[in-house]
């Protein structure tokens, strides 16, 4: 990453150096599978379940509720997926697509989100009823940051529709919340050990217990029939690694980064005319800087950025040579001219004051230069 400025920690974290360290054993010398007999494979299998108490411990969950999966996708698919068989499901528009493409696969309800992304609570109410198997609210939008109020969802569920499953994605949470003040209102919860510092394919399902979710992949037994697949694990130990340190460090890190990201957007604001900030720093987490710019298209702001070594990504997808307003901001209800210069900013474990800096550089820079063409042009 020399000479990067990297802001993509939504996307995925740099590992931390002690995850990097507390997996290589089990890449090596410490090899056996944990479903074997013998004392190697039981080896392997300490280590598993030594994880599965620290991730525990992290989430204020019980042990033997902590399923290992191979990703946050896979984690949400397996809550929802394994919970509508016994009726309908129902989540936000503005939910990561690894729940909202399922929900709507499965003839599910969506129901609409504030300006803020926040689940619309009148639309949810009118959603739910005894039929309802499956609601699913992310903790913390992915794209633009936003913290949902899970007590205020959590209540409506258990009135409205007290035999249904509650399940969070809290795959962007962990650096930001404490899961411990998530847990109590949900019953089943999804991690994923890159979004931390660990690993890409490993991640989490919480499942509590007694709650009525079929395994999603069968096969062999492990996870006590819950999710079937040789264990991940080096990838297990480095994520239960990554997350306890994230545990340790999380209040300092978010009042240190949310200082980072007040000074980045507001220096942005600022400096740039024609720049929002899309949703209120009080109501989002602290590594979130999503803005808009308005009358720019993000692909072309991204292309610029990245020639300066800036690392972002965009709020809009390129689909058949057109850039669409993401769906996240297309439920916020946000005006195309300024959804489609959308950035995402995200800010993490190593984001320093310099890289706030040449980041400030190169988005000035980047907009003039866009604007001036369009001026040239007109």
């Amino acid at each position: 990453m020399a000479g990067l400025v990297y802001l993509d920690h939504a996307a995925t974290t740099p590992m931390r150096p002690d995850a990097v360290e507390a997996m290589l054993p089990f890449l090596t010398e410490r090899f056996a599978n944990p479903s074997g007999s013998h004392r190697f494979a039981r080896d392997a299998r300490r280590a598993v379940d030594e994880a599965r108490d620290r991730v525990a411990e992290v989430i204020g969950c019980r042990p033997g509720e902590v399923v290992f999966t191979g990703c946050g996708t896979e984690s949400d698919n397996a809550a929802i997926v394994g919970a509508i068989s016994r009726g309908r499901a129902v989540c936000p528009a503005a939910e990561h697509h690894a729940v909202l493409h399922v929900v709507e696969r499965n003839h599910g309800t969506i129901v609409g989100v504030d300006a803020t992304a926040h689940v619309a609570l009148d639309q949810l109410d009118a959603a739910l009823g005894p039929d309802v198997a499956v609601v699913s609210v992310m903790a913390v939008n992915n794209e633009v940051g936003t913290i949902t109020d899970l007590t205020a969802v959590a209540h409506l569920v258990r009135d409205r529709a007290p035999n249904a499953v509650l399940h969070t994605d809290a795959v962007q949470a962990a650096c930001w919340l404490d899961l411990r003040d998530l847990w109590p209102h949900v019953d089943t919860m999804s991690l994923s050990g890159h979004k931390f510092g660990g690993p890409k394919g490993v991640g989490v399902l919480a499942l509590r217990d007694g709650i009525g979710v079929d395994p999603f992949i069968v096969g062999g037994g492990q996870e006590r029939d819950r999710r079937s697949g040789t264990h991940n694990v080096a990838g297990i130990v480095a994520l239960a690694e990554a997350l306890a340190a994230t545990d340790v460090e999380r209040p300092t890190e978010t009042a240190r980064v949310a200082s980072l990201r007040d000074r980045l957007v507001g220096g942005l604001v600022a400096a740039i005319p024609g720049t929002r900030e899309t949703v209120p720093a009080e109501a989002k987490i602290a590594g979130s800087a999503h803005v808009m710019f308005e009358g720019l298209e993000s692909e072309a702001l991204l292309y610029l950025l990245d020639e300066a070594g800036v690392c972002a990504s965009a709020a809009s997808a390129c689909s058949s040579g057109a850039m669409d307003p993401s769906h996240v901001l297309a439920a916020m209800g946000i005006d195309r001219t300024w959804a489609a210069g959308a950035l995402r900013m995200s800010l993490g474990r190593t984001t320093t004051d310099g890289d706030v800096d040449a980041a400030l550089d190169a988005l000035t820079d980047a907009v003039a230069t866009l604007r001036s063409r369009t001026a040239a042009r007109a």
